[in-house]
């Protein structure tokens, strides 16, 4: 399989630039970045809001992680308002308590991420993933690394495992055909779009960065596609971010393994199917259908695993649910592998 290098800076929008790195290249956010998310619409006052909005508004732009009291937002008329922003400053101040975001990555999610916006979430997510993919030129590892923190609709059709993001599909205007995947979404409840999908392909992979944040490229996973491979790369590349934990990951077919001692589903329905095969449960071909891509995943380094799991693959799934929609949940990884408790490796 040869390789096209894509060179450029992928996912500008992401805000890592208003990152400063630390010495092993875990990303510290700066005033900036905290700028960068008061800039969301969600956070923007509207123009009928209160003077008591507009000043909590204007003083965090100037000094964003300066204290916000109960009174500050006891003041807010609009109580919508005022919820928002209370999610928001409890997101700031547990990502902020943290030296990296990549630390407040794994404090959220070893913890409890009650009353969190799933958006926030989402956009810290893509900084850390950003981070972990620093320096990679392939295109389909970049563009398989969309799918830890975007929404994903499938398709299957004529050899070709499609992953197209959601939120660029529902952006399409009606009534028109989508080929494959279009097809899908109106027999799912969805109206038909009317713009053709285009598959990340070696033809046009070199533009993959300058497209990056447009979301608008799909991604074959099939069996032997790049795509398949460029998964298993991000997925290493994120675990060793994140976890400090050097991982060789390999596609697989089928998990046909008598001595199968743990596995990690990369999302809710990957999780629920390979729970039931793995207790010996009958599950129905068309549930079974829904798992995408199945990977093994072996350590570097076992001194850190548990006992149990030494020496094992640990197998991953990714599926998807009975409307196409594809949501992986990369933080299962963070809780899910079988590790010693400890601090992560460098």
């Amino acid at each position: 399989m040869s390789v096209v290098v894509a060179h450029g800076d992928p996912w500008v929008a992401s805000g890592h630039h208003l990152c400063d790195r630390d010495a092993a290249g875990r990303l510290v956010p700066t005033p900036d970045l905290w700028r960068a998310f008061l800039a969301r619409p969600e956070l923007v006052p509207p123009e009928e809001a209160c003077a008591a909005e507009v000043a909590l508004h204007t003083t965090l732009l100037a000094d964003p992680l300066r204290p916000v009291s109960g009174a500050d937002l006891s003041a807010l008329a609009d109580p919508d308002a005022r919820e928002n922003w209370v999610h928001f400053l409890r997101f700031r101040d547990r990502v902020a308590a943290m030296p990296t975001l990549e630390a407040a990555y794994l404090s959220l999610f070893r913890g409890s991420v009650s009353g969190i916006p799933p958006l926030f979430l989402q956009m810290l997510t893509q900084l850390v993933a950003r981070a972990a993919m620093e320096d990679v030129g392939d295109a389909f590892t970049l563009r398989a690394a969309e799918v830890l923190f975007r929404p994903q609709r499938a398709a299957i059709r004529q050899g070709a495992l499609l992953l197209a993001d959601e939120e660029w599909l529902e952006g399409l205007s009606a009534g028109a055909d989508l080929g494959s995947i279009g097809r899908l979404l109106e027999e799912a409840g969805a109206p038909p779009r009317e713009v053709e999908v285009e598959v990340l392909s070696e033809a046009n992979a070199a533009e993959y960065p300058r497209r990056s944040d447009t979301h608008d490229l799909a991604l074959d996973i099939a069996e032997g596609r790049p795509g398949q491979h460029g998964l298993a790369r991000a997925l290493e590349r994120f675990v060793a971010h994140v976890l400090g934990e050097r991982v060789a990951i390999r596609p697989a077919a089928v998990i046909e393994d008598p001595d199968w001692r743990w596995h990690v589903g990369l999302d809710t329905e990957g999780t629920a199917i390979a729970n039931d095969l793995w207790h010996g449960e009958a599950v129905e071909q068309a549930r079974l259908a829904r798992i995408l891509w199945l990977g093994a995943l072996e350590f570097a380094d076992e001194s850190r695993v548990l006992p149990r799991a030494r020496g094992k693959p640990v197998y991953l799934a990714l599926a998807m649910d009975a409307a196409q929609r594809v949501r992986c949940k990369p933080q299962n990884l963070v809780a899910g592998l079988p590790l010693l408790a400890g601090e992560e490796g460098a």
